[in-house]
């Protein structure tokens, strides 16, 4: 069972079926554009993809014709059209948790003087759907809404998997294996060591980048996916430092946010016709 499958079973949803493939595979060749990845030819998408080359250029060809892909005819190569980032901004724009975390983020971060983040999981990576950069200390790390990082390596997606359906991170863990064999042992103890961190005080470290300590802690909210809220700053003081002074930050932000859920959950109910 793949990772896909996987996801759908702790979702409760059937495996795929040939009805939705064509749309899954439509969806693959998007997902293959990436941040240095801009311009992509029929052969690269095959080979990101995994997909034939007939099925990449009868799939890229239904694209271009519906505006999600533009084609150069100098490179004879694709880049995603404007209708992607009109769908990403609909996305950020209509998110509920978002509007309500977003503004305390804001107020944290600049009070301060770190940056504040709120991701979701694609796949094996994390997605910001914000960061609020103002950390005291310049990074040489930039890290913006919509960029992803890596699940295994950050606090974030370890946070993330302290949560997650039991088969659904068994599935993700397996793809880790396979991915690094002989350096998965250490990255597993890693792992198991945050996920027992949120279960024991609900937030989780990890400093994956020079100089940079990052915690995050699960974000559920009714009626919501598990979004993950982190802290993190670039400093040059021991890690136990930077951790004690960030972890009450991230807790007490992240436990507004929920009252505030709930506060709106309940006002909802009460003028909710019966």
């Amino acid at each position: 069972m793949d990772m896909q499958d996987a996801r759908r079973r702790a979702r409760g949803r059937a495996a795929s079926t040939l009805a939705n493939r064509s749309l899954e595979r439509g969806i693959e060749i998007l997902r293959a554009f990436r941040p240095g990845a801009d311009v992509l030819g029929n052969g690269e998408l095959a080979e990101r993809t995994g997909l034939a080359r007939s099925t990449v250029s009868r799939l890229t060809q239904s694209l271009v014709e519906t505006g999600f892909l533009q084609y150069d005819a100098t490179l004879r190569a694709y880049r995603l059209g404007a209708p992607v980032l009109s769908l990403a901004h609909a996305m950020h724009a209509g998110s509920v948790v978002l509007q309500v975390a977003a503004p305390m983020m804001r107020e944290l971060a600049q009070a301060e003087h770190i940056n504040v983040g709120l991701a979701m999981a694609d796949r094996d990576e994390m997605v910001y759907l914000e960061s609020i950069r103002y950390s005291r200390k310049v990074s040489l790390r930039t890290v913006v809404t919509g960029q992803r990082v890596p699940m295994a390596l950050t606090s974030l997606g370890r946070a993330w998997l302290a949560v997650a359906p039991a088969e659904e991170r068994q599935a993700l863990m397996d793809t880790f294996a396979r991915r690094s064999p002989s350096g998965w042992p250490a990255l597993e103890r890693e792992i198991l060591d945050a996920m027992a961190q949120v279960a024991r005080q609900g937030w989780c470290a990890a400093s994956w980048q020079p100089e940079v300590v990052a915690l995050s802690t699960p974000l559920r909210l009714a009626h919501h996916p598990v979004h993950i809220l982190n802290v993190s700053v670039s400093t040059k003081a021991p890690v136990a430092e930077a951790i004690a002074e960030l972890a009450p930050h991230l807790m007490r932000l992240a436990e507004k946010i929920r009252e505030a859920f709930e506060r709106d959950d309940q006002a909802t109910q009460r003028f909710s016709p019966s």
